[in-house]
């Protein structure tokens, strides 16, 4: 018999019993509810201590700190041409509150564009200060003498800083440390000689200068904020200084953001398919998630009030060889007390992790919700899929001190809103249309302040891409 013969004759005996497609017409079945891809673990969340905010704002007084113009440069490239944003020439301490943007454009003109390649000295110790350097890309490391007379890294640059800014202000100025390139560099020089011939021409910035020469030299602490006087170990009846604690004068409010979507849902989804689970429901949890998603991300990357945009500087490091390295999370630790957790890209922990391997290090765990978490020196190392990673491979760590009482970073939020589900999160029936569609405006209100500057840090332009 035929291989065909015998496929006809197995279909052509009787059906002794009930199919099992048939049957499942009268079988129960058992459903999920709906998934989703894009939820998180969302760890900032959950850590962030949360403040209630009444009236939508959050004022964050300060001690009064002296504004030194510290902040990055932003420039624009069109192919191998680089040029500086002119407005952001005043974030040199020599232009910080200038205004006049005719004579920051003619600055930016008289920049000139000059590239290095790795290991060359941009600058040498002792050697006559006449320029200012803004570098548009590549890393500079800075290098001294250290106490026994051998190189000491004093700090590295990297993309938006500028160093050598004294020579605009003092005619005498010398290197205090040589710049070395550690990468191709390109950057933007401004001579103390362009600089004054614009300052000949242009009488708002010659007085200005004049102003800004004339303001006496003020008692900081290193911090930036006006020094307290105090005496101590003093004998007899000497004369105990006399002080005052001064505030910022305009500081700075957090208002908070919202997020906000329209859920629709036809009326008869509603009143007719709510078994086994309730439409209504399912589609209000998965909107709620899609918005929690939304907040984190916006915590993240708001240009306003996220962590990447409101770190100071001075807060910013760069690591040494480009990968996470234990000496480079160390170095972030060492900028702030009481680090509560760091947060990094699941690539950057799988970076690190790495890096770790190399050098024979076991990272310890912590136990958090049922989750190992990797620690380094005993912090934390949440992960966060909303810290960009860019397209050469390069993403983001962040550090954090929370919580008011330790002057750190903090969640805001304003509690009792009127339809709230959760804290600051709201569903309100909107009506019905005449369609049949029922509305629900689902929004969250939220933002995060940082109350001292070395609450935060970043580690930015770590690789995650090197693996040897």
């Amino acid at each position: 018999m035929s291989v065909g013969e015998e496929i006809r004759t197995e279909q052509d005996k009787p059906q002794q019993s009930l199919g099992t497609s048939a049957a499942r017409n009268l079988a129960t079945t058992t459903k999920s509810v709906p998934q989703m891809q894009e939820i998180s673990s969302r760890w900032l969340l959950r850590m962030l201590p949360w403040v209630n905010v009444q009236g939508g704002a959050y004022r964050v007084n300060r001690r009064l700190t002296y504004s030194v113009g510290d902040g990055r440069l932003t420039f624009v490239k069109t192919g191998d041409r680089v040029e500086v944003v002119p407005a952001e020439l005043s974030e040199l301490p020599a232009l910080r509150d200038y205004e006049d943007e005719e004579v920051f454009a003619e600055l930016a003109r008289r920049c000139e564009q000059r590239e290095f390649a790795p290991g060359s000295e941009i600058a040498s110790f002792g050697s006559t200060n006449d320029e200012v350097f803004l570098l548009a890309h590549g890393k500079v490391e800075k290098i001294g003498t250290g106490p026994y007379g051998d190189d000491a890294e004093l700090g590295m640059l990297a993309d938006g800083a500028y160093f050598g800014d004294q020579a605009l202000l003092d005619p005498d100025a010398l290197w205090e440390y040589t710049a070395r390139a550690v990468t191709t560099c390109i950057v933007l020089t401004l001579s103390r000689q362009h600089f004054e011939q614009v300052a000949e021409r242009a009488d708002s910035l010659r007085e200005h200068l004049r102003a800004l020469r004339a303001v006496p030299e003020q008692s900081a602490n290193r911090y930036g904020e006006k020094e307290i006087d105090l005496a101590a170990g003093h004998h007899g009846e000497a004369d105990i200084p006399r002080t005052f604690v001064d505030y910022e004068a305009r500081p700075r409010e957090y208002e908070l953001s919202i997020a906000q979507t329209v859920l629709r849902i036809h009326s008869r989804v509603a009143d007719l398919y709510n078994q086994p689970m309730n439409q209504t429901e399912q589609q209000l949890r998965l909107t709620v998630e899609a918005l929690k998603e939304r907040q984190e991300h916006e915590l993240i990357n708001n240009r306003e009030f996220g962590l990447l945009s409101n770190c100071e500087y001075d807060q910013r490091i760069q690591p040494h060889d480009g990968v996470p390295s234990p000496d480079d999370l160390d170095e972030l630790l060492s900028r702030r007390r009481g680090t509560k957790f760091l947060l990094a890209h699941p690539r950057a922990i799988s970076a690190i992790g790495r890096e770790l391997n190399k050098r024979g290090l076991v990272p310890e765990t912590i136990d958090m919700s049922g989750n190992r978490i990797p620690t380094w020196r005993g912090v934390p190392i949440f992960p966060c899929n909303k810290i960009p990673v860019t397209e050469a491979r390069t993403t983001s760590i962040i550090a954090m001190r929370t919580g008011e009482a330790e002057q750190g970073v903090i969640g805001l939020q304003q509690a009792g809103i009127p339809d709230e589900i959760e804290p600051s999160l709201s569903v309100r029936f909107m009506g019905i249309n005449e369609q049949a569609v029922i509305n629900y405006l689902v929004t969250a209100y939220y933002s995060a302040a940082v109350l001292v500057p070395d609450a935060l840090g970043v580690m930015e332009n770590v690789e995650i891409g090197r693996w040897r």
